[in-house]
């Protein structure tokens, strides 16, 4: 059958970028045929799928969704009608891939109420409500059931146009040798000494994903573990107001930022600690990801994926409402007892022995069920 994906923009280090382009060549495994509408793709385009740019147009964010969304409508309306995939929040889809948190809770719950009479509170909640207002009928794939709750509470989104993906990491294999190399060259790379315990902070949306909330952690520590501790920033984002504070705090020559980048999984062999204090997070495949490379893992209850952390006992992770001082002493006790704790091996137990793999084929098992549904 023939598939059409939307997804804004595609770049190699977004995580939901990646999982579109996963799904659309599993999509085309298959036998269909697959098309990816996006406004811009910064990389080379696939063999296997064809890639539509429909080109950047407004001046903001809105204004720019705004303009894809109707370029994509035009350009549909005049084709054979075929199932529509999207990877972000837009009217006219008929599945969503829904890897974002609720928009309206988050907003209730990180914003100040003054900003739901804004301009951007109405455009995302009015994108957000054509997906799951009970009016709708696009069908609805979630990484995890943490957000469910919530899309009913305030859209009364009927329960079976939910579908439940089973987890999305990339099963990884590597030797010991393999791990001390990795370490080894990202550390010479960048200068880092071999005795340095090296905190990884791997997302883009900083402040959603809780960089101040590391940064403040690494102030707080005693003397001896923040002379020895180096937080290491991968993603994109403005990373001025968090350099500000990290010189406030005495902490800035600790920080390094690195932006976007492919080679993320060796930062996690040449780690010590994942750090991932989020504010929301509806999944966070990262967490996955590090117990696939036996990196042990500090995390709040906010990640839908936390749950999966708790279960293997591969680290700490501080229950919701957050606390900065339960986290900060939280990181300070997984400092002390890293060499001694057997976090890393029950990592590694843990991604050998559950499926944390398959999510993608399944999010392509359902696209054919539905679609197949589909009048």
């Amino acid at each position: 059958m023939n598939l059409d994906f939307a997804l804004f923009e595609y770049f190699s280090y977004g995580g939901l970028q990646r999982d579109c382009l996963s799904i659309a060549l599993k999509c085309a495994e298959r036998g269909h045929r697959v098309r990816c509408y996006t406004r811009k793709w910064h990389d080379d385009f696939p063999e296997a799928i064809e890639v539509i740019e429909l080109g950047t147009r407004g001046g903001s964010n809105i204004a720019r969704d705004q303009a894809f969304a109707s370029q994509l409508h035009e350009r549909l309306s005049k084709t054979q009608p075929v199932p529509v995939i999207g990877f972000n929040r837009m009217p006219g889809l008929d599945i969503y891939f829904a890897a974002d948190p609720c928009y309206v809770a988050k907003a209730k719950r990180l914003k100040p109420f003054w900003q739901r009479w804004t301009p951007r509170y109405r455009h995302f909640r009015r994108q957000e409500k054509a997906i799951f207002s009970a009016d709708s009928s696009t069908q609805i794939l979630l990484l995890t059931d943490h957000e469910i709750p919530l899309y009913q509470h305030y859209y009364g989104t009927p329960m079976e146009r939910f579908h439940r993906l089973t987890p999305i990491a990339k099963r990884r294999a590597y030797s010991k040798e393999q791990k001390l190399m990795a370490r080894s060259r990202v550390r010479n790379e960048h200068g880092w000494r071999n005795k340095e315990c090296l905190l990884l902070f791997v997302g883009s949306g900083f402040r959603v994903k809780g960089l101040d909330r590391a940064i403040r952690a690494l102030a707080a520590l005693d003397y001896t573990n923040r002379k020895n501790a180096r937080l290491v920033v991968i993603g994109s984002g403005n990373p001025k107001p968090f350099q500000s504070l990290a010189e406030k705090l005495n902490v800035g020559d600790h920080i390094d930022f690195l932006g976007g980048r492919d080679d993320v999984y060796d930062y996690m062999l040449a780690s010590d600690l994942l750090v991932h204090p989020a504010r929301s997070e509806s999944a966070g495949v990262v967490l996955l990801e590090a117990l696939t490379a036996g990196l042990p893992v500090i995390a709040t209850g906010a990640c839908g994926y936390a749950r999966h952390i708790a279960k293997a006992e591969a680290g700490i992770v501080v229950l919701e409402p957050f606390h900065p001082l339960i986290f900060e002493l939280s990181l300070a006790t997984m400092l002390a007892t890293l060499t001694t704790n057997n976090w890393q091996q029950n990592a590694l137990d843990y991604a050998a022995t559950t499926d944390l793999y398959s999510g993608h084929q399944r999010a392509v098992d359902l696209i054919e069920q539905i679609a197949n549904r589909k009048p």
